[in-house]
C-alpha cells in the first residue's frame, strides 16, 4: 500500500485552482465588451479606437493583479471606469465637437428602422450622456451589462450601499429626463 491516501493529496476536497488569464485571449475575447462598455460610458466614436487601446494597456499592466477566482468583466469595468474617468477631465472631451461621421447604412433593415432605431440609441445616449459618471457607471453595468450590484460595487471599489444608491438616484434621472423628452417630442409634433 505504498499508495497515497485521498486525505493526503493536495487538493483533496478543493476546487481546481484559477487558471491563470492570457493576455491575447483576453484581447480577443473581450474586445467587443470593452468596445461597448467605453461607448456606454460616454466616449465619443472618434475617440474609441485610443480609449480602447489605452483601456487594453492598463489591463495588460494590471493582469497580475486580477483575481481568476472572480469573474473579469466587472474587473474589466472598472477600469474602463476608470479610463473614461480621466478621458472625461481631459481637454480632449472638453472640446466642442462636430456630429460624427455618418454610419455606413446598413441593407438588412429597412430604412424607416434604421431610423428608429438610430434615433432611439441617440435619445438613450443622450439621457445617458446627462448622468453623472459615478451613476451611470452603475446603472450601465447593472441594466445592461446584467453584473450584480455587490460585484459592481467591488469593481468600483465603493460600498454596496452606495452603489444600491447610486442605482437608484441614476433610474430615478433616466425616468425623468425622458418624460421630459417625450415632453419635448410631443410639443414639437403638435407645432408640425
Amino acid at each position: 500500500m505504498g499508495g497515497k491516501s485521498s486525505s493526503q493529496s493536495p487538493n483533496a476536497g478543493t476546487a481546481p485552482a484559477p487558471v491563470a488569464v492570457d493576455f491575447p485571449s483576453l484581447y480577443k475575447q473581450e474586445f467587443a465588451y470593452a468596445w461597448r462598455t467605453l461607448r456606454r460610458l460616454g466616449v465619443r466614436e472618434r475617440d474609441l479606437p485610443d480609449l480602447a487601446h489605452d483601456f487594453f494597456i492598463v489591463v495588460y499592466r494590471r493582469l497580475a493583479d486580477y483575481d481568476p477566482a472572480r469573474p473579469i468583466r466587472p474587473w474589466m469595468f472598472g477600469i474602463a471606469f476608470r479610463v473614461v474617468s480621466d478621458y472625461r477631465r481631459s481637454s480632449r472631451f472638453a472640446r466642442e465637437a462636430l456630429d460624427d461621421a455618418p454610419e455606413p447604412v446598413d441593407d438588412a433593415p429597412s430604412i424607416d428602422e434604421q431610423i428608429a432605431d438610430r434615433q432611439a440609441r441617440e435619445q438613450v445616449m443622450r439621457v445617458l450622456d446627462a448622468l453623472d459618471l459615478d451613476r451611470r457607471a452603475v446603472l450601465v453595468m447593472h441594466d445592461i451589462e446584467g453584473h450584480p450590484v455587490p460585484d459592481i460595487a467591488a469593481a468600483l471599489t465603493i460600498p454596496v450601499a452606495t452603489a444600491y444608491s447610486r442605482l437608484r438616484l441614476a433610474r430615478e434621472d433616466v425616468t425623468a429626463a425622458m418624460k421630459r423628452l417625450q415632453a419635448r417630442v410631443a410639443r414639437e409634433e403638435g407645432r408640425a
